[in-house]
């Protein structure tokens, strides 16, 4: 009996230990699901808003991503076409009319103050990151531009290096856009152009809608449930453990 007591009791320690884990994990992913809930909430509304001004360069330093970010701004400007980034993608959370690998193409877009914004004017095919294949795209002179701010990626650590010789960027990073253009002064945000859609519609442009997933509920309950399971695995091997020590008594 000794030794079947000794036994489960050896591995009570380790299965609370990973029962508490496995509760902790389920417990973090309702908090996820909390969050992402208040995030859905929060882009919704902001891209259901009628567009503002754009912030003028005075209160760019201000600017907090966490409050501005995805709000809708209307601008006027003068875009420079030659010096345009090609960045990779394959689609995006917020625009589901675009899937397939293709390019996001970020031009730079003088103000009337000499400042600039880079804008992400929209989404073009495999095939047509060429300008020369989309000429009728390219306008030139003022434009009335209507879009969503949004703040760069940067690149992480796995998204390869820009390649400067093509013109050719793997990650949002409009600031590093703009210093390999030798355009500025930038502003910290870039813009997502939804409107106008250029003639021969390419670059094509759209309007941001919130396509994030939330399947934290799902993932929580997978944690709980399998703290459940370990509890009764535990509990039937422990009784059964302490019956077949039991003289006279068969497991």
């Amino acid at each position: 009996m000794g030794g079947a007591r000794r036994s489960w009791l050896g591995l009570l320690a380790p299965a609370a230990l990973a029962l508490v884990v496995l509760v902790a994990l389920g417990t973090w992913q309702i908090q996820r699901k909390a969050w992402k809930e208040q995030l859905i909430a929060a882009l919704t509304d902001r891209l259901a808003a009628p567009p503002s001004a754009l912030p003028s360069p005075g209160v760019w330093p201000s600017l907090d991503p966490a409050r501005d970010e995805y709000r809708r701004v209307k601008f006027s400007a003068v875009f420079d076409h030659g010096k345009e980034a090609l960045v990779y993608a394959a689609g995006s959370a917020f625009r589901p009319d675009v899937s397939g690998p293709g390019y996001w193409i970020f031009t730079p877009a003088r103000l009337s103050d000499g400042g600039f914004v880079i804008v992400d004017r929209g989404f073009v095919p495999e095939g047509r990151q060429d300008a020369a294949t989309r000429g009728t795209g390219q306008i030139a002179g003022s434009v009335e531009i209507v879009g969503a701010m949004r703040w760069p990626e940067g690149r992480r650590w796995f998204s390869p290096k820009p390649d400067l010789a093509h013109n050719l960027w793997f990650s949002r990073d409009s600031p590093a856009i703009a210093a390999a253009k030798q355009v500025g002064p930038v502003a910290p945000f870039y813009v997502e152009q939804e409107s106008p859609a250029p003639p021969g519609g390419l670059p094509r442009p759209g309007k941001l809608a919130v396509g994030l997933r939330n399947e934290h509920l799902q993932y929580a309950l997978t944690w709980y449930g399998l703290a459940l399971v370990l509890v009764v695995v535990f509990a039937t091997w422990a009784f059964n453990s302490r019956r077949s020590s039991v003289p006279g008594v068969r497991a």
